[in-house]
């Protein structure tokens, strides 16, 4: 098994874990906080609008049984990237688009797979694709939340069944 892990910031983190989990080949998710400038951020300090961070899910994945371009596909079609700051009822900088790269080639495959994805949008692309800096776990009560809490999930522009119906998920 080769893994690779990537981090995306679509909106609400406990829907973008929710999905990511469920995608074939994901080895493990974890919620967390990036792209700001604050050491150590709690979910208060993030919603408060002062650390520069986004709500972001750390996928690992088996690069035999998935590639980041199939992962992007299923980001894409998660959420209204051409939203700034926000996605559907969440407002503020920490729900903003993002794919964070680790490499080079992180950062070419995002950036062909964002061109490819603005065929989709009548609006820009507002998605940032920015070089991973620091990964700051979020609070445990976030990780895997909806699972822990037996909820739906209900914060995000696209549903979940909307994605399985795609074939971009599994239940």
């Amino acid at each position: 098994m080769t893994t690779e892990t990537a981090i995306f910031g679509a909106g609400c983190f406990w829907g973008v874990e929710y999905v990511f989990e469920r995608v074939p080949g994901v080895i493990s998710t974890e919620v967390g906080y990036a792209g700001g400038l604050t050491d150590h951020p709690t979910y208060r300090e993030v919603c408060s609008h002062t650390t520069g961070h986004a709500e972001v899910a750390r996928v690992t994945f088996d690069r035999e049984a998935v590639s980041l371009e199939q992962l992007l596909e299923v980001f894409w079609a998660m959420h209204d990237p051409t939203q700034v700051d926000r996605q559907g009822p969440d407002v503020g900088d920490q729900y903003r688009s993002a794919i964070f790269v680790g490499s080079d080639e992180q950062r070419r495959v995002a950036e062909d797979s964002r061109a490819k994805a603005q065929e989709r949008f009548d609006k820009p692309i507002a998605t940032e694709i920015i070089e991973t800096g620091p990964f700051w776990p979020a609070e445990d009560y976030h990780q895997r939340y909806y699972d822990k809490n037996g909820h739906e999930p209900y914060c995000h522009v696209v549903p979940w069944r909307t994605l399985e119906e795609l074939g971009l998920v599994s239940a």
